[in-house]
């Protein structure tokens, strides 16, 4: 949660107006901050995987997860297309709407609904095929199915569903995947701890390893191809820069192969700094949805200081409506990230002991 904000926050104050994987302008220090938080994707789409299938381990039988499954997907794409985007904007102008990641988070969550009845070593290689596969798909165009151009929008390609309406950043394949592969790999929870840590090492450096190789072949894994640039360093940023939309053979082995790896590092972690961690993951979804309007907050804020009078900042994603005199050096993205996390510290502990302390129903969606 505390990375994904990173990535948001830098998304409205940084002063260069252009995407950090544009390595002909980009610095390495740009990149890695966009770089970081590519982790965070995969990361909830799997621990969602897992934590459906850590509550069937508790009990919950899969009838009860498949009706839990579907109304909490379909809220969190109600959640992604009418009041997120209030968030991102600061207003009412839902039009055109973009379908993102909780979109994908909520319908992978509808497609977990039948996949639940399933055995979990049929989901499991059925995932794993997914993810290894898709990119053999990268060469059917929506244009390419006439009638059924929107079907593939919202199953493989990104863009627009319904023309100037709906866009879907965040197709479905493969993420219904990861969290399918989550899914699965509960069931090492049932094992004994070293035996657990183990796997999921071993598991984390096999798949960075396939990253490495797979990537420096340069064939099959991502459409995206590396390439030497003008310093080493951007080299490097070359070679990480996988392709996110959707993800890649490569992106989900370079991202999912160190998170394995951080689940069996940090399943032991105490102390104070995982006790503060702990408190926004407590509350993933209120943390989202807040964190949103208070980043764009701080963005006006900025903007009032220095051109004098408060406005809208919309995201770099349309630079067109961010004016030249806007924005903060890399340092001063920073900062206002690390104002936006302490100010969701106090607002995430409310709502976590909310939680604790009440069982309405509603408060499991949120």
């Amino acid at each position: 949660m505390v990375l994904m904000a990173l990535d948001h926050v830098r998304d409205y104050t940084s002063r260069l107006h252009f995407p950090p994987e544009d390595l002909s302008r980009a610095t390495v220090g740009l990149f890695a901050t966009r770089w970081v938080t590519h982790f965070c994707a995969p990361g909830f789409s799997l621990l969602a995987g897992m934590g459906i299938g850590l509550a069937m381990q508790r009990g919950n039988s899969a009838g009860a997860m498949s009706r839990f499954l579907l109304v909490r997907g379909v809220w969190l794409v109600v959640l992604d297309l009418v009041v997120t985007p209030i968030g991102w904007r600061l207003g009412f102008d839902l039009i055109p709407a973009f379908a993102l990641v909780l979109w994908a988070l909520g319908l992978s969550m509808i497609v977990m609904a039948a996949l639940v009845h399933l055995p979990r070593a049929v989901v499991a290689a059925g995932a794993l095929l997914m993810i290894a596969l898709h990119n053999l798909l990268d060469g059917i165009q929506p244009a390419d199915l006439g009638a059924w151009a929107p079907l593939w929008n919202v199953l493989h390609v990104p863009g627009f569903v319904i023309p100037g309406k709906l866009f879907v950043g965040y197709p479905l394949v493969p993420w219904v995947a990861v969290m399918a592969l989550g899914w699965a790999l509960a069931a090492v929870y049932e094992w004994e701890e070293p035996r657990r840590r183990r796997f999921l090492v071993v598991a984390g450096v096999a798949a960075t390893a396939l990253f490495v190789v797979v990537r420096a072949w340069n064939g099959y894994g991502d459409p995206l191809p590396w390439s030497p640039q003008r310093t080493t360093g951007l080299t490097v940023a070359s070679f990480l820069d996988a392709r996110k939309y959707p993800p890649s053979l490569d992106f989900l082995l370079m991202t999912l192969g160190p998170l394995l790896v951080a689940l069996a590092l940090l399943e032991r972690a105490r102390g104070r700094v995982a006790d503060r961690l702990a408190v926004y993951g407590a509350v993933p979804l209120f943390f989202y949805v807040i964190h949103i309007f208070l980043a764009h907050l701080v963005a006006i804020g900025i903007a009032w200081v220095q051109g004098g009078a408060p406005r809208r900042i919309l995201a770099a994603s349309a630079p067109e409506t961010i004016p030249d005199w806007y924005g903060l050096p890399l340092p001063g993205v920073y900062v206002a990230w690390a104002v936006v996390v302490l100010a969701m510290y106090p607002l995430c502990r409310w709502f976590a002991r909310l939680k604790r302390e009440r069982d309405d129903w509603w408060l499991s969606y949120l």
